[in-house]
C-alpha cells in the first residue's frame, strides 16, 4: 500500500489528510492499514477515559492504584510509538524531546 500524509492531533484524537482542516501537533506517512490501526488505538483510549471516568467516582480508589489509569497510560505510550515510528523527521524530533519513550531504538515498534 502506498503511504501517504497525514496530520494528527493526539489531545483530540483527530487524524487528517488535509493540512488546514485541523489544528494538529504531529505530521506521518502512513498506509489506509496503519491509520486504521492508529484509528483504533484513538478508540482504545477514549474507551479507558470513559471507564476512567467511572473509577473518579469512587472515593476509595486510588489513582496510583487502579487498571483504568494504567490502561490510559499504555493507550497513549502505544500511540507515541506508533507515531514515532511512522513519523517525519520533525515528528520524530518532537516526540524524543518529550522523552515519553523509552528509547527510540528499543523493541517497542510498531508493527503491522
Amino acid at each position: 500500500m502506498e503511504k501517504e500524509t497525514y496530520y494528527i492531533s493526539v489531545g483530540a484524537r483527530g487524524i487528517s489528510k488535509i493540512k488546514t482542516g485541523t489544528p494538529f501537533e504531529l505530521e506521518i506517512e502512513a498506509t489506509a492499514d496503519e491509520i486504521r490501526a492508529l484509528r483504533s488505538i484513538f478508540n482504545e483510549m477514549y474507551n479507558s477515559d470513559a471507564m476512567g471516568f467511572v473509577r473518579a467516582h469512587i472515593p476509595f480508589l486510588e489513582y496510583h492504584n487502579d487498571m483504568e489509569n494504567d490502561m490510559i497510560d499504555r493507550d497513549l505510550t502505544n500511540v507515541y510509538q506508533m507515531l514515532y515510528d511512522l513519523g517525519k523527521p520533525e515528528t520524530k524530533q518532537h516526540i524524543e524531546s518529550m522523552g515519553i519513550l523509552n528509547s527510540p531504538d528499543s523493541d517497542n515498534h510498531f508493527t503491522m
